[in-house]
């Protein structure tokens, strides 16, 4: 069973930045990945970021200018960083780990991740 635990959620003003962070215990496959992914008020939960063996990355198409996901060994914490933060970035960001090694077209999909975080709340203010 894995633990994963967000942090670093607060309140910022548009363009401001922020970095999250989320903190894996417990037993984890060897070759699994950590994802990032928000849900928006009345929103469905989409993908930011995800990170396997804290080297292959990939980030979604439409974040790609502004954030940046970063683990420095599979036993660090994993980083999502957020920079030129919009009100519509505003979302719960939750942080997920996979049961196994993800190519880079499924890394932002929910259903590829079996662990999740109660997720770290971000507000945007205009």
């Amino acid at each position: 069973q894995v633990q994963l635990v967000e942090s670093g959620g607060g309140a910022v003003q548009s363009g401001g930045s922020l970095t999250l962070s989320c903190a894996a215990s417990g037993v984890m496959a060897r070759d699994a990945c950590l994802g990032w992914f928000r849900q928006a008020p009345g929103k469905e939960r989409e993908g930011v970021a995800a990170i396997c063996e804290a080297y292959y990355f990939t980030v979604a198409d439409s974040l790609q200018a502004r954030v940046t996901i970063s683990q420095h060994s599979t036993k660090d914490p994993m980083y999502l960083r957020i920079n030129g933060l919009k009100p519509e970035d505003t979302a719960v960001y939750y942080c997920a780990a996979s049961p196994d090694w993800l190519d880079k077209t499924k890394r932002l999909e929910i259903a590829r991740y079996n662990n999740w975080g109660q997720g770290t709340q971000v507000t945007v203010s205009s």
